[in-house]
């Protein structure tokens, strides 16, 4: 189908807008973060992570690669945001994590110019696609794969209280609005790993109003017997 349809573009837009909820979702840490001068114990190291699968999925979006609009936008902002978070991140941390995460966020920056430079100069157009392609799916299921932990700390403590139900519903939105957007254009680098974050997203959902569920009812149980 085409990428201009409206049942396509419709798609690609609830994607890019449950997008922006995740990528708001940060805030409310770097306020504590600005308020307190001070990163605490919190650590850069997701932002830095967050900052290459966007240029990653970016440059896939491009029009010298698979030309996808609603890929680039999406993911141009969010580029956009995980450079701020860093660069906030690097202006309040202390001297061993600002030397670590600049350690970082170089290495990062130079792959991605790596990546550019190499599939600019040495591919052609369809071969150039499925590198980025591939290189885009790795590290949208790495991503996607990075709640299971959460998952298993709610298993193991039997409390919801790490696992906010707001931004696991939009990564749930989020991956089922790109998994169709991908599946009408007929694009499996898009359609394949949102529809593996559909479902981690479905089962990090399920998991939530399981917990919830028993520690509301463990909550009304009689305190003496």
């Amino acid at each position: 189908m085409d990428q201009y349809s409206p049942a396509t573009v419709a798609a690609g837009i609830a994607g890019n807008v449950f997008a922006f909820v995740l990528f708001l979702s940060p805030v409310p840490t770097f306020g504590r973060i600005v308020r307190n001068r001070s990163t605490q114990e919190f650590s850069g190291s997701p932002y830095v992570y967050s900052l290459m699968n966007c240029l990653i999925c970016m440059w896939y979006g491009m029009p010298w690669v698979a030309g996808v609009v609603l890929v680039a936008t999406v993911n141009s902002a969010g580029a956009a945001f995980q450079m701020a978070y860093v660069a906030l991140f690097l202006f309040y941390a202390d001297r061993t994590r600002k030397i670590r995460m600049a350690a970082m966020l170089i290495a990062v920056l130079c792959a991605f110019a790596a990546i550019v430079y190499l599939s600019l100069e040495f591919l052609d157009k369809p071969t150039r696609k499925a590198l980025v392609g591939y290189l885009s799916v790795a590290s949208l299921i790495s991503m996607f794969a990075s709640p299971l932990f959460i998952i298993n700390l709610v298993i193991r403590t039997r409390s919801v209280e790490f696992m906010p139900f707001y931004l696991s519903l939009a990564t749930f939105l989020m991956s089922l609005s790109f998994f169709a957007y991908g599946g009408l254009l007929h694009d499996y680098f898009i359609y394949i790993p949102n529809g593996i974050g559909t479902l981690l997203g479905a089962v990090q959902l399920l998991v939530y109003g399981y917990y919830s569920r028993k520690s509301e009812e463990d909550s009304t149980l009689p305190l003496l017997p």
